[in-house]
């Protein structure tokens, strides 16, 4: 079947292997992006959470498009993840102080601009990998391809919905969110093409750092989220 700029589909087995493959990618990869969109949108008023969720991820999956082409070169490029990691971190410490809901230090009010902003910085910086495999399940195919990154909006934007509303009646989730941020903050600076040639860490070392890193997260909230406070009260 000709597609025109999509290219050919053939309906045989390796087109509908390749198929089941980016559904499966999808899946299994949407929960660390749903993680941060639900954390972002948290701070807004519940009738702005499923506008800033659907901005959001319209937003990051175009981009997704446009870098897919780019992205298997990027990865090997020294600092990129390091990079990205550390900008994975900064975000989940954000996050984690804006979605505590306990705590007495003034908060700014969020808005949809700023969460789209935080979740297409956030998406792209964690989705490198995520572009890799749908773009290698792709083989080529454009359409494929598309149909990958596509799919993976409603994916996406229906985990968020669900973790945004859990969030709110179980707080405890806020803190599993931002240990998982952390941890994938961690991967990324760890898988670093610069830190694997200085370091050649070996996995037990990379699943002791993403550790740490996922604690530190919230650690490191906490303590600046006190210091606030006890800076306001003076």
């Amino acid at each position: 079947m000709d597609l025109g700029i999509f290219g050919s589909m053939a309906l045989d087995v390796d087109f509908l292997w390749r198929l089941l493959s980016i559904v499966l990618i999808d899946l299994i990869l949407a929960g660390d992006n749903a993680v941060i969109i639900a954390m972002a949108v948290r701070s807004l008023p519940s009738e702005q959470r499923k506008k800033g969720i659907l901005f959001g991820a319209a937003a990051a999956v175009l981009l997704r498009v446009a870098l897919t082409f780019v992205v298997s070169q990027l990865l090997q490029v020294s600092y990129v993840k390091l990079v990205g990691g550390v900008l994975i971190l900064w975000i989940a410490v954000k996050l984690f102080m804006e979605g505590l809901p306990e705590e007495g230090a003034e908060k700014e009010a969020t808005t949809i601009a700023q969460a789209i902003k935080i979740i297409v910085i956030a998406d792209i910086t964690m989705s490198l990998d995520n572009m890799l495999a749908v773009g290698a399940a792709s083989g080529g195919s454009l359409f494929l391809l598309l149909f990958g990154l596509g799919l993976s909006i409603p994916f996406i934007v229906f985990t968020s919905n669900l973790l945004s509303m859990l969030m709110d009646r179980y707080p405890i989730i806020i803190y599993a969110g931002a240990a998982v941020l952390g941890k994938v903050g961690a991967e990324m600076i760890i898988t670093d093409p610069v830190v694997v040639s200085a370091f050649a860490p070996s996995k037990l070392f990379q699943y002791a750092m993403e550790g740490i890193f996922a604690v530190g997260v919230i650690v490191v909230g906490k303590l600046w989220m006190r210091w606030m406070v006890k800076r306001s009260a003076e």
